[in-house]
């Protein structure tokens, strides 16, 4: 159960790329894409010189920690419920900081994956999952 999890939580990493790829302009950037490449707290505040980059580091830590958390994970480490719980709280933070502030795209901006970083939160913290 535990190397289907680590995947999971490894391929969860991995969805943090499609954020750099578009803010890196890697692709044509299309509305519907997800993340438009301003924060609703941020862009007025840092400019997009600062925001965008900070968005792809953001995004860029989460996708590593994921990835470490996940290969934890699989190979049953001790340190894999601190990893968690660092890569949970990067990425959830990166999905608020860097939210354009539209309710339209909710899901391509990263919903799905906040829900995620909550309950992965709440069962390492709370539930003390996984055990060492």
């Amino acid at each position: 159960m535990n190397t289907l999890f680590g995947i999971v939580m490894t391929l969860h990493g991995l969805v943090h790329l499609w954020f750099v790829t578009i803010n890196q302009g890697l692709v044509e950037f299309k509305t519907e894409m997800g993340w438009t490449g301003k924060s609703w707290i941020l862009s007025n505040f840092l400019g997009a010189e600062i925001t965008q980059p900070l968005a792809t580091i953001f995004y860029g830590v989460s996708t590593i920690t994921f990835v470490i958390a996940g290969i934890g994970l699989i190979t049953s480490q001790d340190w894999t419920r601190l990893w968690i719980i660092v890569a949970s709280s990067i990425s959830a933070a990166s999905i608020l900081l860097f939210w354009d502030g539209r309710f339209k795209f909710l899901i391509e901006k990263g919903a799905i994956g906040l829900f995620l970083n909550a309950a992965l939160l709440i069962t390492a913290i709370w539930f003390k999952w996984p055990k060492p």
